[in-house]
């Protein structure tokens, strides 16, 4: 029975804790899903608003019509402000602290289409004469500082896009070179080709120079050997065994009597 009374009270705090959760997701859903309708519907209706201002612009003449250009040209550059750098802000982070800056100049842009709301409702023509130059010059100092805001991050944004773009190019201009590596190639074989020819030539050279110096080496022995007169007798620069034993001439009369005929019986 213990044992029963634990796991009912485990899963009665699990289905509890359940419910819980399924609350709180509930809530949270509908809180997520209640500031979406606030904000379209706060975008609708200065949608409207901007259209109703435009309207009066071009219908009203007058100091109404002046207030209404006033607070038109606000909202359009607080706007387009916001657009741009809510836009840009995930690219670069450093744009986060310009919109902490708009959301500043927007409290101030607010309170001033308040005051002009409340002059555009003004029946003293008198002080709403007086009170618009002062509004329009808050309103041209909010409107400038939002425009300056809008065009350094236009700047910003163009500039890094510029900086990336040639990063793009310059590895786009070495990857072609790269695929065209075969165009250095014809230039290193005939530099490698006219650098072989010239050590072949040079080579050659050196032969021929040590063919030559040789045979100058030979003839230089043999006019040596010609110069000394008793010792040599044209046949390979060696006496003969007759010139050294001074056998010459009877040798050669011997020969010369065994070259005549000889008278034999016959003759006569």
């Amino acid at each position: 029975m213990e044992i029963l009374g634990v796991l009912l009270g485990l899963a009665l705090l699990f289905g509890l804790g359940v419910v819980v959760l399924v609350i709180v997701g509930l809530v949270k859903a509908a809180r997520a899903v209640g500031e979406k309708m606030e904000r379209q519907e706060a975008k609708a209706r200065r949608a409207v608003e901007n259209v109703t201002l435009k309207a009066k612009t071009y219908t009203q003449t007058g100091p109404q019509g002046q207030i209404s250009a006033v607070r038109l040209r606000l909202r359009t550059s607080l706007d387009n402000t916001r657009q741009v750098l809510e836009g840009a802000v995930g690219q670069d982070g450093q744009l986060g602290e310009s919109l902490a800056l708009l959301a500043r100049l927007d409290t101030h842009a607010a309170e001033l289409d308040g005051e002009l709301r409340r002059l555009e409702r003004e029946p003293d023509a008198g002080r709403v004469t007086a009170k618009l130059p002062e509004l329009r010059e808050r309103a041209e100092r909010i409107t400038h500082s939002a425009e300056t805001m809008r065009w350094a991050a236009q700047d910003r944004m163009h500039r890094f896009a510029d900086d990336e773009l040639g990063r793009l190019s310059k590895e786009c201009e070495d990857e072609a070179g790269a695929l065209r590596h075969w165009d250095a190639a014809p230039g290193a074989s005939a530099s490698g080709g006219s650098a072989g020819f010239a050590a072949g030539a040079a080579g050659a050279g050196g032969i021929a120079g040590s063919a030559a110096g040789a045979a100058g080496s030979a003839g230089a022995a043999r006019e040596a050997g010609a110069g000394r007169p008793g010792l040599t007798d044209g046949r390979g620069g060696r006496p003969s065994a007759e010139e050294l034993l001074g056998l010459t001439d009877p040798v050669a009369k011997l020969a010369q009597r065994l070259r005549k005929p000889t008278a034999g019986p016959s003759a006569g």
